[in-house]
């Protein structure tokens, strides 16, 4: 269910704003939206796992909360990393 260190480590390198970021809001939504598909892959086999639908649950807010605040704070940058990352379809 969790992403490897390595792809952790290459979306940071994708979505980073300069050299030495690691989390900037756009490093962590693209993280964020990684765990989420790789949990909802696991959903999709195990129906009845309630306890790991409530951590997607919580990683959703979360990514909602940082995307607003993006949004707000610089909408060119949040409409660069939505059609970077394929939300809002």
């Amino acid at each position: 269910m969790a992403i490897t260190q390595e792809r952790k480590n290459e979306l940071i390198n994708e979505f980073k704003t300069h050299e030495n970021d690691t989390g900037s809001a756009e490093v962590q939504i693209a993280v964020l939206t990684e765990q989420i598909n790789k949990l909802n892959e696991h959903l999709r086999v195990h129906k009845k796992d309630h306890h790991s639908r409530r951590g997607l649950l919580k990683m959703v807010g979360k990514r909602r909360n940082l995307l607003t605040y993006l949004r707000n704070k610089d909408v060119q940058r949040y409409r660069e990393l939505i059609n970077k990352l394929g939300l809002r379809r």
